[in-house]
């Protein structure tokens, strides 16, 4: 059985600027909350560092990011403590397939995590119930499992070569929803939903900078996968930069490097 995938947070963080603004934007979608001092979880918290933009809306509020990544965490726990306007940010350990709040939220917040978790649409009646009337489901997921970058991936681990040991490895483009079928479950919930979808231009600099982002989030399960033979995986990634480098062409001024998210604000009828 493959290695369960390591996450390194110094080499997520590396992208922090471009990563961070879908939270951004889905936070600013979020209406306000049913509660003065407001309950909030934040599902994936990473490294913590988007966790604290919450702190800045909600200076108040109790919020604890959730991971189940014991790296992420232990960098997320430089920003946990008592905030300026009274509230508190914490972190602990918990994993999205069977994550269910223990008290009513009146916030559940979940960036660029819910694609590694299957069947994941399935939990949305859980976390709404455990909401407060009022209260808010929000989710980013990435929407590019069509994209070169990891079409070229999954392409690789299916030639004859690789095939072999990364059977089954990779996500495939069900691995999220389509827009209309979370606005769709979240409505059938009892919801009023706002969902939609941006393509974000990133331009990327430095060397192979395509590959330096993957190697951070998708390309993760490959490389754990060929951990123990070192030959095999530099070879899927050299092959790999190569391709990369051909649907990426570098420009003057960067690498652009499109990438579809998907964006759901469900808010629980009061």
């Amino acid at each position: 059985m493959p290695a369960a995938p390591a996450w390194d947070p110094a080499q997520y963080l590396r992208h922090a600027g471009h990563r961070a603004r879908p939270f951004t934007d889905l936070l600013a979608r979020v209406p306000e909350l049913p509660t003065a001092r407001p309950r909030i979880a934040d599902l994936g918290c990473g490294p913590g560092n988007v966790t604290t933009l919450l702190a800045d809306r909600w200076p108040t509020a109790r919020i604890t990011g959730y991971d189940n990544s014991a790296e992420m965490l232990a960098r997320a726990e430089e920003h946990a403590g008592p905030t300026p306007g009274g509230g508190r940010l914490d972190f602990a350990r918990a994993d999205a397939r069977t994550w269910a709040p223990a008290e009513p939220h009146d916030l559940i917040i979940s960036n660029a995590t819910l694609q590694w978790v299957p069947g994941h649409a399935e939990r949305f009646a859980d976390w709404i119930t455990a909401l407060r009337p009022g209260g808010t489901l929000a989710l980013q997921v990435p929407g590019n499992f069509d994209a070169p970058s990891h079409r070229l991936m999954r392409e690789l681990a299916d030639s004859p070569r690789h095939r072999g040991r990364l059977a089954g490895v990779l996500r495939h483009g069900d691995a999220v929803h389509a827009p209309g079928t979370y606005l769709e479950r979240l409505t059938g919930l009892g919801c009023t939903a706002d969902v939609w979808e941006t393509t974000y231009l990133h331009l990327l600099t430095g060397d192979d900078p395509v590959l330096d982002w993957v190697r951070g989030t998708g390309l993760r399960p490959v490389l754990a996968a060929l951990d123990d033979d070192p030959r095999a995986r530099d070879a899927f990634v050299e092959e790999y930069r190569t391709a990369l480098r051909a649907a990426y062409p570098a420009g003057p001024h960067g690498t652009p490097f499109p990438f579809r998210r998907i964006f759901a604000v469900a808010r629980k009828e009061g």
